[in-house]
């Protein structure tokens, strides 16, 4: 059986330690719980060093961001195999050994995702992650179980195992090597898609990531950014096509990348007359930043595989949604490959 750890990463999350930890600790025995602190100047360390000594400790000076924190701590962490979990997450009993096992039981699989459901709203799933995350063919992102806001309750329709194209960041089963010999998360996505980014890059590395639904964990998420702050949406629309440049491939970017930022300018027009002109410039800037940054991406691609085989949407999720009125996975027409 090869190790794991439990990597939680705090910043002044002293109130989430106190919410989440005690389930943490107490359902991932035997395996360490090791929480990464980012420079918090909270008492979130001598919270943790008092309640919960069985806690491993690794304290930076200065807070290195989410991507930076996790890629920081995992050159330090030994284990084989580490879980990126949020310190929003309440896990159950028993929910290591059937992802632990699923991973072991093909050395192709090198990241995987439990069943993930809303901590507020418990007969649902949690929007970030659901029962497993998919891409459209334009680099859109949804899951087993959420369209869009659309969130299901979950009746058990999705609890078979299978292969999704990423896995949640808010609670990452991976191999740790791996990781590492891909760079881990991008530090200029800075939040959201960064774990999506990863599994493109596992897949195009010819490795696969999974679901594993027989394991159940409650998120609280929007921890980060609210969904009305233009930041998000600024993040979300840069990030995307970063995503998208720095993975498709080649022959796919000369058609999909300015139709994809031709989508985004209507979407600038849509969302400026409904939630305000703060999130349409979100997107302009967005884009800027992206044209900014494109020549080192387009470096980076070099030598690289791309497209390899993989569970992608073989459609645009736009059309599913939007104008066939498809508001559940299941809905959707079983073109994935």
């Amino acid at each position: 059986m090869k190790t794991l750890s439990v990597a939680l990463l705090n910043y002044n999350g002293q109130q989430h330690l106190a919410t989440f930890l005690p389930s943490v600790v107490e359902h991932s025995k035997p395996y360490p719980v090791v929480l990464i602190d980012n420079g918090s100047s909270d008492s979130s360390v001598s919270f943790v060093k008092e309640h919960f000594p069985t806690v491993e400790l690794i304290q930076f000076t200065e807070n290195h961001g989410f991507c930076g924190g996790y890629n920081k701590a995992l050159q330090l962490i030994e284990t084989d195999y580490v879980v990126l979990l949020n310190t929003d997450v309440e896990v159950t009993p028993n929910w290591i050994p059937p992802v632990l096992n699923s991973l072991e039981s093909d050395e192709k699989l090198m990241a995987a995702q439990p069943k993930i459901l809303d901590f507020k709203k418990k007969t649902h799933f949690e929007y970030a992650g659901a029962s497993g995350g998919f891409i459209d063919k334009l680099g859109y992102p949804f899951c087993r179980g959420r369209l869009f806001d659309e969130l299901e309750e979950d009746t058990n329709q999705y609890d078979q195992q299978r292969e999704v194209f990423w896995a949640s960041g808010s609670s990452l089963f991976i191999n740790r090597k791996l990781y590492n010999k891909l760079g881990g998360l991008d530090e200029h996505f800075f939040a959201h898609m960064e774990e999506i980014d990863l599994c493109w890059r596992i897949w195009n590395a010819g490795y696969k990531v999974s679901v594993c639904p027989q394991s159940t964990v409650y998120h609280l998420g929007g921890g980060t950014l609210n969904k009305q702050n233009p930041r998000k949406t600024y993040l979300n629309f840069r990030n995307g096509l970063s995503m998208l440049l720095k993975n498709e491939s080649a022959t796919g970017l000369l058609w999909k990348l300015p139709l994809r930022m031709l989508l985004d300018w209507i979407a600038a027009i849509k969302i400026s007359m409904e939630s305000g002109t703060s999130h349409g410039f979100a997107i302009l800037k967005a884009h800027l930043h992206f044209l900014q940054r494109a020549g080192n991406y387009l470096k980076g691609r070099k030598g690289k595989p791309k497209h390899k085989k993989s569970p992608r949407f073989q459609g645009l999720i736009i059309l599913q949604y939007f104008i066939k009125g498809r508001k559940t996975f299941k809905e959707l027409p079983d073109r994935f490959n």
